[in-house]
């Protein structure tokens, strides 16, 4: 029997989605755009247009829910490693848009570069857990600023074989985009919005706002049927009620307005039920991932994405660590176990420390190691006749020893028993004799010798030639 931990019950899953109608149409959403307003009214909401206010209605969320689509693609430049939504598996993927870095060889914090992203498209590759990449860092020297996230995007689709997440912040990013896209793939838009290579994630302002030049940014890439994440953020205390059942229906609200959105903009918008709620620190008022209520109301959000039918992605393997160290582990397995066990398709977060602002390529092959523990807990017992070694134990019956049957040798090779790829089990003389490295030791060696590697999977030289001749048209231009 596999492991499971729903933390709301059915009865608790219906109450929460009456309460975000009643917040959608009782207090409503703010959305600074006419653009948004005027759809969203044209499809019956109440526009308050002094107060850029949309009042949405349960049958506006009724019919956004049968036009959005429930499996899609994710595709990537490698078709090996396409994504079919929802997955049979769950599947990692990174956080986007921190600042800092752990510097590799040097072990110092610092701020992170377009070389850091190439880096972590190679490492990326070589898990085979992670599926999704969304561009982590927000480099910093990008020769103009206001072309930072094409050039994330495009050196993520240079140094990645597998799918591509990013923002679209402002619509004058997207011409740039797509044409990136249609250069990695060799075709037209239409091979774009066929092979979905690039999906966005859209991130709502909590409590209950929008941001004009990224919902109408992302309201552009519709047209192109990327598939768009919603990831509302809001933290209990201070953009959220202190209440995590409320604050979930805060969050949930959110992303059935941009779900009508979307809908109302382009019918049959491929849409990832997400979430990335947290609470805040008492002390500081800072944004806490790795807290535990942060992940209980994750995995009550999986569930609720689940309800609606949704494809779902949740941040988790989290950590507020300022370093890779004792704290970090501990809160990554805190807020990995909740996602697993209620079986969300992506867990949004390796390699991230310190609320996600700071990278570690160590941290990515340690998070890799996590999720695969916590994978196999998931997984329970199975108790089924081919686990039935009755046989077995009345052959060796009392004071014998079970290494020499067969049984026990096929056993071990199967799955049913997790054999660690990063932590040796040595006694402790031999470990001592090994030089006492820990998992960061072993797993630094593990990345030093992925980028020393040649890539697994190159991009064309003239494709990429392309492409960094349409990122410095961006920073020319934007």
């Amino acid at each position: 029997m596999r492991m499971n931990a729903p933390v709301l019950s059915p009865e608790e899953i219906k109450r929460i989605h009456k309460d975000s109608i009643r917040i959608l149409e009782e207090v409503g959403v703010k959305v600074p755009s006419e653009k948004a307003l005027s759809i969203l009214e044209a499809g019956g909401a109440k526009v308050d247009y002094d107060k850029q206010v949309a009042y949405i209605t349960e049958a506006m969320v009724d019919a956004a829910f049968k036009a959005a689509p429930k499996e899609f693609l994710l595709g990537a430049r490698n078709r090996e490693h396409d994504l079919w939504l929802p997955t049979t598996r769950t599947v990692l993927n990174m956080d986007g848009c921190g600042s800092n870095v752990i510097d590799f060889n040097t072990g110092e914090k610092r701020l992170g570069t377009l070389q850091d992203l190439a880096d972590v498209g190679k490492v990326f590759d070589a898990i085979p857990q992670a599926k999704v990449l969304w561009s982590c860092i927000h480099p910093e020297d990008t020769p103009n600023s206001r072309a930072a996230g094409v050039w994330a995007t495009a050196t993520s689709l240079i140094n990645t074989c597998k799918h591509v997440q990013d923002e679209v912040q402002r619509e004058d990013e997207l011409p740039y985009i797509i044409e990136i896209l249609k250069a990695v793939l060799g075709g037209t838009e239409e091979d774009v919005i066929e092979r979905k290579i690039y999906s966005a994630t859209y991130c709502t302002v909590a409590p209950l706002c929008h941001d004009k030049e990224m919902l109408e940014g992302t309201m552009a890439l519709t047209k192109y049927k990327a598939p768009v994440l919603l990831y509302p953020m809001p933290a209990c205390g201070s953009t959220g009620p202190a209440s995590l059942y409320s604050n979930v229906a805060l969050a949930n609200a959110e992303s059935l307005s941009s779900l009508v959105i979307y809908q109302l903009t382009t019918p049959g918008t491929p849409l990832i039920y997400g979430s990335a709620l947290g609470r805040i620190n008492l002390k500081t008022g800072a944004f806490l991932e790795g807290a535990v209520e942060t992940e209980l109301m994750m995995a009550a959000m999986v569930q609720m994405g689940k309800y609606y039918g949704l494809p779902t992605m949740a941040a988790g393997c989290l950590s507020d660590a300022n370093s890779v160290g004792m704290q970090a582990a501990m809160e990554k397995v805190l807020t990995t176990v909740p996602l697993t066990h209620n079986d969300v398709d992506i867990i949004q977060g390796i390699g991230l420390i310190e609320g996600s602002m700071t990278l570690s390529l160590e941290q990515m092959i340690i998070d890799a190691e996590i999720f695969e523990h916590c994978m196999r807990m998931h997984q329970g017992i199975d108790v089924c006749d081919d686990k039935d070694y009755f046989e077995d134990i009345k052959a060796v019956a009392q004071g014998g020893h079970f290494l020499k049957q067969k049984s026990t040798r096929k056993a071990f090779r199967s799955d049913e028993f997790y054999n660690s790829k990063l932590i040796p089990g040595d006694t402790y003389d031999t470990w001592k004799a090994a030089g006492s490295k820990d998992m960061k030791d072993y797993a630094h060696e593990k990345v030093a010798a992925i980028l020393a590697a040649d890539p697994v999977c190159p991009l064309d030289a003239n494709t990429e030639k392309l492409i960094r001749e349409i990122m410095a048209e961006a920073a020319a231009k934007l």
